[in-house]
């Protein structure tokens, strides 16, 4: 059976992956090759409900742990109905956010043991690993200034204090130092062509055998 490509998307808020998904999938459709792009928490139906739950300003009495479990079982919904259908069928999967999302969000921000976040997170993906995680890195103070002058709607997540939203850029740094094979940083304070630049490059890099010579 044909293995497909798992690439996630990161970064805290008003990092601009969404965007630059946007950007960019124009540009990878042309390669020719299956991409399905989702997004996490949701993707399906069921996982769309619980983020509906999560993201909710009014539900402000979750705690990080609840939190953290409600993400989980989004995750292992989206991962068995839709991204390892596609990879099976040789797909290049592109979720906007996954695994490193808990272990910056619940783990290193809420205090919540990151042994025990990766562990459900294990429990929730059977071990399942990215090929390529691309970190889009921002000040704080810049990503919640995009939030809120941007035309998304602001969720729960995005109300929380500015320490908070501190500490999972920490966590993420944490994260991609850790893991330097796996994870690349982009300076997402450039500009957006700059960091579309940058991101087809690596891609570029990263899988040569798929995206040489087209961008």
């Amino acid at each position: 059976m044909t293995k497909g490509i798992l690439i996630t998307l990161e970064g805290p808020e008003g990092a601009g992956k969404t965007t630059i998904l946007q950007q960019i999938l124009p540009i990878l459709t042309q390669v020719g090759v299956a991409i399905l792009t989702t997004r996490e928490p949701g993707g399906i139906r069921i996982a769309e409900s619980i983020r509906e739950i999560i993201l909710a300003p009014e539900n402000t009495a979750i705690d990080g742990k609840t939190e953290l479990l409600l993400f989980a079982a989004a995750r292992r919904q989206h991962l068995n109905e839709k991204v390892r259908p596609a990879l099976a069928e040789g797909k290049i999967v592109i979720i906007d956010r996954f695994i490193d999302s808990s272990v910056a969000y619940q783990g290193y921000a809420r205090g919540i043991d990151v042994a025990d976040v990766e562990m459900i997170n294990n429990f929730a993906t059977d071990g399942l690993l990215p090929d390529l995680t691309l970190y889009f890195d921002v000040d704080t103070e810049i990503g919640l200034s995009r939030v809120m002058s941007g035309n998304r709607e602001v969720n729960r997540l995005d109300l929380e204090a500015k320490e908070m939203h501190q500490k999972v850029r920490a966590g993420y740094q944490a994260i991609a130092k850790a893991n330097p094979e796996r994870i690349v940083t982009i300076d997402a304070s450039q500009t957006i062509d700059q960091v579309v630049s940058t991101t087809l490059s690596t891609l570029q890099s990263r899988f040569p055998e798929i995206f040489d010579g087209h961008f």
